[in-house]
């Protein structure tokens, strides 16, 4: 299920910086931060908090602006993306609307945009049936687990068919098992899109499983310090959490995340 856009231009930033104004001090949030990120990546960003992990993402969203420095989203103005569509965002709290069912959340995008809804029925059916929720479609939010909602707000996220899909924390709130097997099944729902996704995450384990690049950043000022391949084929089966490999390179960002 690949973008029916051709437009595939991925991610840009260029020299941004960003400095919030609070309590009598200054926060240099970001300084002088490049990264681009390339039609159909996978790139995960780690750090502590208060290195602008998120603000990175606030600011391709269009959600905050860039005090300096340029963003492209598919080659154009993070604004302009997500009003035609072309960006996907999921977050940690799933922010569900409760009075409304899966699909009628999975709809909300849409409604934005300002897409009918009676024509996009098939698109809707297809985003609960990838992230595997046949049979709940008319089930309320408060009748669902936390993976279950998690599944819904990302269905949610591609129902435009965005060419971009963001995630901060997506999975942060859930517990360890839970999260290990929503990292397995997003990598099957982000492989069947072919979108460009942006991974934050505070998981060294997670980003090295779902990445093909791991940035790692540092706070005071927030900064990317380095960013490493991820080598190993894909899929990646569960079993990888336990291979020698595996816990070679997420030891190497841990030391780099710790400053070693």
């Amino acid at each position: 299920m690949q973008p029916s856009d051709s437009i595939s231009d991925g991610i840009s930033l260029n020299g941004v910086s960003r400095t919030f104004q609070g309590r009598g001090r200054t926060v240099e949030a970001l300084r002088d931060v490049s990264l681009d990120c390339p039609a159909g990546s996978f790139t995960a960003i780690i750090g502590p908090s208060g290195c602008g992990k998120s603000t990175i993402m606030r600011i391709a969203l269009g959600l905050e602006t860039a005090d300096s420095g340029t963003v492209l989203i598919n080659g154009g103005t993070p604004y302009a993306s997500a009003k035609a569509g072309h960006t996907g965002v999921a977050f940690q709290d799933a922010a569900l609307l409760p009075w409304r069912s899966v699909r009628r959340n999975i709809e909300v995008p849409l409604e934005v945009i300002g897409r009918k809804r009676s024509t996009e029925q098939q698109r809707i059916q297809d985003m609960i049936d990838l992230v595997g929720l046949n049979g709940f479609e008319n089930s309320l939010p408060g009748e669902l687990s936390g993976g279950m909602r998690q599944r819904v707000a990302i269905a949610r996220s591609l129902v435009t068919n965005p060419n971009v899909l963001f995630m901060d924390e997506p999975f942060g709130a859930l517990d360890q098992i839970l999260r290990r097997q929503m990292n397995v099944e997003l990598q099957r729902i982000w492989q069947e899109t072919g979108a460009t996704a942006l991974l934050v995450t505070h998981g060294i384990d997670e980003a090295v499983f779902l990445a093909d690049r791991v940035v790692v950043m540092h706070a005071n000022p927030g900064r990317i310090v380095d960013v490493i391949d991820v080598p190993f084929d894909r899929p990646r089966l569960p079993t990888l959490f336990s291979d020698s490999a595996f816990h070679k390179l997420s030891d190497h960002i841990a030391e780099v995340l710790h400053g070693g």
